[in-house]
């Protein structure tokens, strides 16, 4: 009986603990289209979508449902801007590709080669390596990961620094892989040094012009605000679109082609640049700040990048994993379409 009884509390318990909101997502019976997938975005809890299939010869497909604005009931645009926040390091590894091919940068150089200043304010900074931090291997801690972090942003590279000097590293250079935002906000600070000017001058003028892609942005000083689809974090009423926190902004037809020239090839000059580039990074990342999710990536199986963009976001909760079922739903219909 006492046996019995602990299964059965043991079965209770283990069932309270079952993400019962992605369960239901994920067994409900597929749609027939995109759209109307799309247009259960409120039941997973998003205030507004946007996706973005873009095909064979650039050709894209959008989908929206809810808001791009809640409080005055605008519609979600899909040529909105967007915060696409850690999707941004695509475009800082291929710019660090572009220049260790053109021999301004090396990867084999020191944190402490290009950046002396913080020799003793990095650990192991005479050691870690341009390669390690694009391969967040580094070890430096993660400044997002500070007491409070999200509580109280900070708005400039210099303050988000500030809360790693000085501190012990995670663990020694390359011996294991973390993600860590300090090392991008570390690169991005060599490249200035390296080409004597912004970081995203250079992006602009390598990666966006030479595709054509005129709707990407790298502050959210840089646009008109009018233009960016509002951002809310679960439970509390501001919209955070204004909040100065580092993204590039991007439409997801944008973000689109960008992914597609990154995988077949075309951002680079030629094949032992797109090399140099495979073996520092990946090819498909996904984002998340407060109000702000993205998920970014190119399925060869049916030719065709997908993009979603989902405004709402709750850290303490299944958010994203809810995000990953809209998303993979989304896959299963293409492919079935396809």
């Amino acid at each position: 009986m006492i046996t019995k009884i602990l299964l059965f509390l043991g079965t209770a318990i283990s069932l309270y603990f079952v993400p019962w909101p992605i369960v239901k997502a994920w067994i409900k019976p597929l749609p027939n289209t995109v759209q109307e997938q799309v247009n259960k975005a409120k039941d997973y809890g998003f205030d507004g979508i946007i996706v973005c299939v873009n095909k064979k010869d650039n050709q894209s497909e959008f989908y929206t449902s809810g808001y791009k604005n809640r409080e005055n009931k605008i519609p979600a645009d899909p040529n909105s801007l967007f915060k696409i926040a850690s999707v941004s390091k695509l475009y800082k590894a291929v710019a660090v590709a572009k220049l260790v091919y053109n021999g301004k940068l090396s990867l084999d150089k020191t944190l402490a080669d290009y950046l002396p200043e913080l020799k003793n304010r990095v650990e192991y900074a005479d050691k870690i390596t341009v390669r390690m931090m694009v391969e967040h291997r580094s070890g430096i801690p993660d400044f997002v990961r500070t007491k409070n972090y999200w509580a109280h942003p900070k708005e400039t590279a210099d303050e988000q620094l500030a809360l790693v000097l000085d501190k012990p590293a995670n663990f020694k250079p390359d011996k294991k892989y973390q993600y860590s935002n300090t090392n991008y906000l570390l690169l991005s600070r060599i490249l200035n040094r390296v080409l004597g000017y912004g970081t995203f001058q250079y992006i602009k003028k390598e990666i966006l012009k030479p595709l054509n892609l005129k709707h990407t942005f790298g502050s959210i000083q840089d646009v008109n605000i009018d233009d960016v689809m509002s951002g809310y974090y679960v439970g509390y009423d501001t919209d955070l679109k204004t909040d100065n926190v580092g993204s590039i902004l991007a439409t997801a037809e944008d973000l689109s082609i960008f992914i597609r020239a990154l995988n077949d090839g075309s951002v680079f000059r030629d094949k032992k640049e797109q090399e140099i580039y495979s073996s520092i990074y990946k090819y498909e990342h996904t984002g998340l700040i407060p109000g702000y999710q993205t998920i970014a990536k190119y399925h060869k199986d049916m030719d065709a990048v997908v993009i979603q963009f989902t405004n709402t976001v709750n850290f303490d909760g299944y958010n994203w994993n809810m995000s990953e079922v809209m998303y993979n739903r989304i896959i299963k219909i293409l492919k079935k379409k396809n």
